[in-house]
C-alpha cells in the first residue's frame, strides 16, 4: 500500500521557538549512556578505574532518570525533537509518566546491578567489556522507554540486543555459547517480525511518530491492515517478553552467563518487550487489542501456569527464577488483555515490581551459591544456620514473588484479579491465582531444601568469582543493592499508596493519550 501523500508546509514544521530547558530532560538519559559507555570504552586497559567510574556513572544516571520522572509527574508529557523538525519530519523524544516509570526503576535496578559485579565480574570480565556494555544496554533499555517514534524503538531494541550479547557470552564457557545461541535466534525473529511491522505501518500511515499513528490510527481503520499490524506486533513483542508459546528460550538461556547478567536480564530486558506492548496495543491500537483480547487472555493464563508448573519442576535455582519471570510476563499480559484502568494499571505496577524483583531474586541466587556452594537444590541446606539475615531478605523475596501480603507482588495481582472478575473472566482470574499458588509451592520447596533443612557433609563446590564472601568489602558489595532492592519490595508493599497512583496515572495516559499528542503537536496534529 502505497503512503498517503499530502502537501505540506515545511516552514510550518520547523520549531523556531527556544526549546524549554526541561525539555533537554528527555534526551539526556540516552546521551549520559553513551557517553560513558564510550570513555569506558577507552578505559578498557584500566579494569579497575572502569569499575569505579561506573558505578557514579550509574547513580548519575538514576538521578537524571529521577529528575525526569519529577518533571513528567508535575508537567505532564515532554517532548525533544531532533533537528528542531516537527513530526512526522523530526524523530521524536516523548516521554509520558509510564516511560519515565519505567526508565527511573530500570535504573534502579542497573545500580544495584553494576555494585554487585564489583564482586561477581572479575579483572577478565572487565577486560573483556563488562561495564562499558552494561552502559550501552542502558542506552538501549532507556532509549526504547523515552523514544516517541516506533522506527526507532526498533533501533533501540537493536542497541540492547548488540550488548546483550556481549554480556551473556562474557567468560566465553560452552554453556554460555549454546545459551547465547538461543537467545539470538528467538530475539533475531522477534526482531525481523517487528521490522516488518514497522515496514506495513509506514506503508499505511506514512509516518513512524506514535502520536502521529495514535491520532490517524482511527480515520485509517477502515482502510489500512491495522489487525495484520497488531497480530505482527503482538506476536514480536510475545516473543521478546517470553510469553508461552514461545518462552523456551529464557529458561535455556538466562542460567549461562555471569549470575549479576541474569540478574539484569531477567529485571529488565523482558519488561522492553512487555513496555512496547502496552504501548503499541493500547495507546496505537486500542480497537486491535480488543479484537485480539481473548487472544492475549489465553496466551496470558498459559505463560502463568506453564512458568509456575516450570518453576515448581527445576532442580537448579537460576532456572526455576527463569520460570518465575515467565509466570509474570503472564501476569502482565492479562492486564493487556483485560485493558480498561484497572487492568493496565495492573500491568503497569506488576512490570515496575517485577523489574526490582527479578533483579534481587537473581542477586540473592548468587548470595546462596557463595555460601551453599552450588546452585542445584539437592546439593544446598543449612542457609538458615549461615545466616538469619540473609535469610530474612531471601524469604521476604519469596513471598513477594508469589504475590503473598505484605509486599510488592500482591498488589497488582488484586487488581488484575479484581479487573477480571468484573469482566467476568473468572478463568483468568483463576489462573492468577493458581499460577500463585503453584509459586509459593515452588519457593516454599526451595526454602526448605536450601535454608531449613541441615547442610550436606560435602557440598558440592562451583566455580564463581575469585573475591569470596571472607572479605569485609565484598559482603558489603552484595549485601548492600540485595538490602535496598528489599527494601524497595517490602516498602511498596506496606505502603503502596503512591505506587498505585502512579500506575494509575501511567494508565490513565496511554488509555486516553490527549496529553501525549499534544506534548509532540502543540500546536494541532501536522498535516
Amino acid at each position: 500500500m502505497a503512503a498517503p501523500t499530502a502537501t505540506v508546509d515545511l516552514s510550518a514544521a520547523l520549531i523556531t521557538a527556544p526549546v524549554p530547558i526541561g525539555h533537554w530532560l528527555a534526551i539526556l538519559p540516552v546521551a549520559h549512556c553513551i557517553t560513558f559507555g564510550a570513555v569506558l570504552l577507552m578505559l578498557r586497559g584500566y579494569p579497575r578505574l572502569q569499575a569505579w567510574l561506573a558505578i557514579p556513572g550509574l547513580a548519575a544516571l538514576a538521578l537524571i532518570d529521577a529528575a525526569l520522572l519529577a518533571k513528567v509527574a508535575a508537567d505532564g508529557p515532554l517532548t525533544m525533537v531532533m533537528g528542531r523538525w516537527l513530526p512526522p519530519f523530526g524523530i521524536a523524544f516523548t516521554v509520558d509518566l509510564f516511560g519515565a516509570l519505567m526508565a527511573f526503576t530500570a535504573a534502579l535496578a542497573a545500580l544495584a546491578g553494576g555494585i554487585y559485579a564489583l564482586v561477581d565480574i572479575g579483572e577478565s570480565g572487565r577486560r573483556y567489556g563488562f561495564f562499558p556494555l552494561l552502559m550501552l544496554l542502558m542506552a538501549g533499555v532507556t532509549g526504547a522507554f523515552l523514544t516517541g517514534d516506533i522506527f526507532n524503538l526498533y533501533v533501540w531494541f537493536e542497541v540492547l540486543l548488540i550488548s546483550s550479547f556481549g554480556l551473556i557470552i562474557l567468560g566465553s564457557e560452552r554453556e554460555q555459547i549454546d545459551g547465547a545461541l538461543k537467545y539470538a535466534v528467538l530475539n533475531l525473529i522477534a526482531t525481523t517480525l517487528f521490522l516488518v511491522g514497522v515496514g506495513i505501518l509506514y506503508a499505511a500511515f506514512g509516518t513512524l511518530n506514535m502520536a502521529d499513528i495514535a491520532a490517524k490510527a482511527g480515520d485509517l481503520r477502515g482502510t489500512a491492515p491495522l489487525m495484520t499490524l497488531a497480530s505482527l506486533f503482538l506476536l514480536a513483542f510475545g516473543m521478546k517478553a517470553a510469553a508461552f508459546p514461545v518462552n523456551f528460550w529464557l529458561p535455556a538461556a538466562y542460567h549461562t552467563p555471569r549470575i549479576v547478567v541474569s540478574a539484569l536480564f531477567a529485571g529488565l530486558l523482558t519488561k522492553v518487550g512487555i513496555y512496547a506492548l502496552i504501548r503499541v496495543m493500547v495507546m496505537l491500537l486500542p480497537m486491535e487489542r480488543q479484537e485480539l483480547s481473548l487472544v492475549i487472555a489465553l496466551a496470558a493464563a498459559a505463560t502463568i501456569v506453564v512458568g509456575a508448573l516450570g518453576a515448581l519442576a527445576e532442580n537448579d535455582i537460576r532456572r526455576l527464577f527463569g520460570y518465575v519471570v515467565i509466570s509474570g510476563i503472564g501476569n502482565m499480559l492479562a492486564g493487556v488483555a483485560l485493558g480498561g484502568l484497572g487492568g493496565i494499571s495492573g500491568a503497569v505496577f506488576y512490570a515496575l515490581h517485577s523489574m526490582v524483583l527479578m533483579t534481587a531474586l537473581y542477586l540473592a541466587a548468587g548470595e546462596i551459591a557463595r555460601r551453599g556452594g552450588s546452585f542445584s537444590l539437592s546439593a544446598l541446606g543449612g542457609l538458615y544456620r549461615q545466616s538469619g539475615g540473609f535469610t530474612a531478605l531471601s524469604l521476604a523475596l519469596f513471598l513477594a514473588a508469589c504475590g503473598l501480603p505484605p509486599f510488592s507482588g500482591f498488589w497488582p495481582k488484586v487488581i488484575l484479579v479484581k479487573a477480571s472478575l468484573d469482566l467476568g473472566a473468572w478463568w483468568l482470574a483463576a489462573s492468577i491465582l493458581v499460577g500463585g499458588f503453584l509459586t509459593t509451592i515452588a519457593f516454599g520447596r526451595l526454602f526448605l531444601l536450601a535454608y531449613w533443612r541441615p547442610a550436606p557433609i560435602a557440598p558440592t563446590p562451583i566455580a564463581l568469582s575469585s573475591t569470596t564472601l571472607r572479605s569485609p568489602r565484598a559482603r558489603w558489595h552484595t549485601g548492600l543493592p540485595l538490602a535496598a532492592l528489599t527494601a524497595l519490595v517490602v516498602g511498596f508493599g506496606i505502603l503502596p499508596e503512591q505506587l498505585l497512583a502512579l500506575s494509575q496515572s501511567a494508565a490513565a495516559g496511554l488509555a486516553d493519550p490527549q496529553a501525549y499528542l499534544h506534548s509532540v503537536f502543540p500546536e494541532g496534529r501536522a498535516p
